[in-house]
């Protein structure tokens, strides 16, 4: 998470202050950051926790630090840090020339470094900024509790104020903040909760051991009595500097500031793994509609069969069996493309394996023929003795169409009539009608023995299949190779012959152009089906679309036929309804 956490503290001499700071690092370390390693003291004993590495490393002193004056640097000045006896104070968190904190994250190579201050003039202007708003003026009733503010300028701030007891201190009390500064304002109001949270974990713990320190020191020289006996006498002169004392002072503990980065580094990595982004696609395509009302209906129909098997109780074995042909042969069965109707389980080794495979091996006219006549809706009938061959070649060509166009029945023993099917596998003893073969709407792809077993090199080191066959693509109405054709043709060969583009950089590519040209199909439909425009808007309208062409509109009227029944009855009921005549009107 690209975020800041910062511990603040009010000072009662120059008010609020940064006392320690952690910060993000997706680069190597900031000039400054690594030049003053020394030799055999740059590495301490590292140790593992929550996946990230922590380490101590030598920073070169910042004016922060009391070891610079340059005027340019973004650090306070020596003179305005607090003095308290040569002893690290309430303004410091860090001694001069202490090396810092940095934790290594193996997982993302994520640096995340802790110190007094940012090195960065931009960054340290940020946090002092958000240092100053949280403990003055951006603070909760009470003065302790959370609260959120800033801009897009200088960074958006969840804040936390709180009280630690010092026994020492003005109202035995002294005022810190824990802020998280970030550019992302809806990443952090949803990390809301999470932060609150945690964050108040690390001050209950802060407080808790403030707290016995505090009535530790209160049992053996309690302060409120001694200032009553005090009075008329000007406090911060009765306080000989030991006042100021340091959060290590106030809680006893000389590891304060190690937990600290270990626990302001883990917030940071886990704030930022807990919420991802995600790909919304919006509403369901039209294949998923259709796939879903498919799995519906033949859910309805095994429901059926079960129920009428149990009102018959079949008594003996032939029924059984007779029972289980009709399901073979039922046409609702065999129309069902998506929801696998043949058993591919049991499928061997799959013959073609990517629309780029069948263009190689059928060549390059062939495969445009082919492809023509599948988009247009054309029934393609392919005849071989293997039948896996048949459904490998059926599973790559329909890819190119929705979902709802593809009607198949992968292997007969007879033609099967246009009406039931676009894409047909026959054997090879099978008769096709002479009116078929000499179709302009059928294309047929024979699959042969080939003369000589090079006569198809092996386009892969592990497939010798392609070996054995040779293929024969005719038609009717051949394909001429001057000829346009549709757009979404086109563009699919230009992927196809791109060696730049992967095979699942194709199927993506094939995903994108189905449904931009479902998208036209939906307008196309709602154009002429439901509002009944005339046929010279129609014309207008598909000039729009960019598909006037010839092959273009025989291409959308075909893909109309595949809009799921819920699109088509949303429209209609749309239609229909009283409300919608009115808005038309």
């Amino acid at each position: 998470m690209n975020a800041i956490v910062a511990l603040c503290h009010f000072c009662e001499l120059h008010g609020p202050r940064t006392l320690f700071c952690t910060e993000v690092l997706h680069s190597p370390l900031p000039q400054g950051a690594g030049s003053g390693d020394i030799s055999g003291q740059n590495e301490q004993a590292e140790e593992e926790e929550g996946g990230i590495q922590m380490s101590s490393r030598i920073r070169s002193h910042s004016p922060a630090e009391g070891a610079s004056a340059d005027s340019s640097s973004p650090g306070p000045k020596k003179s305005d840090m607090c003095e308290a006896s040569g002893k690290i104070c309430g303004c410091r968190s860090l001694a001069g020339g202490h090396p810092g904190y940095v934790s290594h994250d193996k997982e993302t190579s994520i640096k995340y470094v802790s110190h007094q201050h940012p090195n960065h003039p931009q960054l340290f202007s940020i946090v002092r900024q958000a240092c100053v708003r949280s403990l003055s003026c951006e603070v909760c009733p009470g003065r302790e509790g959370p609260i959120f503010f800033g801009d897009e300028q200088h960074g958006f701030v969840f804040s936390h104020t709180f009280f630690i007891k010092d026994s020492l201190a003005r109202g035995f009390q002294r005022w810190y903040s824990i802020i998280t500064i970030m550019m992302d304002r809806i990443y952090l109001i949803n990390s809301w909760p999470f932060l609150l949270g945690k964050i108040r974990g690390i001050i209950d713990e802060l407080q808790g051991k403030a707290l016995k320190v505090f009535e530790a020191e209160q049992f053996g020289c309690p302060q409120r009595a001694q200032r009553m006996n005090t009075a008329f006498t000007p406090f911060l002169h009765q306080r000989n500097g030991n006042a100021a004392r340091s959060l290590t002072s106030l809680t006893n503990d000389e590891n304060l500031w190690a937990c600290l980065h270990t626990s302001f580094a883990w917030l940071l990595k886990a704030c930022g793994s807990r919420l991802t982004e995600k790909l919304l696609e919006g509403a369901p395509t039209e294949d998923t509609l259709v796939q879903m009302e498919k799995l519906a209906d033949l859910k309805e129909e095994s429901e059926g069969w079960d129920g009428s098997e149990e009102e018959e109780k079949p008594s003996s074995q032939p029924d059984v069996v007779e029972g289980q042909e009709l399901s073979k042969s039922s046409p609702e069965t065999s129309l069902m493309p998506d929801c696998n109707s043949w058993n591919v389980a049991h499928r061997r080794l799959s013959v073609f394996r990517s629309l780029r495979h069948m263009r190689q091996v059928l060549g390059a006219s062939a495969f445009r023929m082919l492809a023509w006549h599948v988009l247009m809706g054309n029934q393609v009938i392919w005849k071989a003795q293997d039948m896996d061959l048949v459904q490998s070649a059926f599973d790559v060509l329909r890819t190119m169409l929705p979902i709802g166009c593809v009607r198949i029945i992968p292997y007969s023993d007879q033609y099967e009539e246009a009406y039931r099917c676009n894409f047909l596998g026959l054997s090879p003893h099978v008769q096709i009608p002479p009116h078929i073969l000499s179709s302009e709407f059928a294309v047929l792809v024979e699959v042969r023995a080939a003369t000589r077993s090079s006569l198809y090199p092996a386009l892969f080191d592990d497939e010798q299949s392609l070996n054995k066959y040779e293929f024969l693509v005719t038609s009717g109405s051949p394909v001429a190779a001057d000829r346009v054709g549709p757009t979404i043709l086109n563009k699919i060969e230009a992927a196809l012959t791109n060696q730049n583009l992967s095979v699942d950089v194709v199927d993506q590519c094939l995903v994108c152009l189905k449904e931009e040209w479902m998208n036209k199909v939906k307008v196309l439909f709602k154009f002429t089906k439901v509002d009944s425009r005339p046929k010279e808007d129609t014309q207008k309208l598909l000039s729009i679309l960019g598909a006037a062409e010839e092959d273009n509109v025989k291409l959308l009227k075909f893909w109309m036929t595949g809009l799921s029944k819920t699109y088509k009855s949303h429209l209609m009921s749309t239609v229909r309804s009283p409300t919608s005549s009115e808005c038309r009107n």
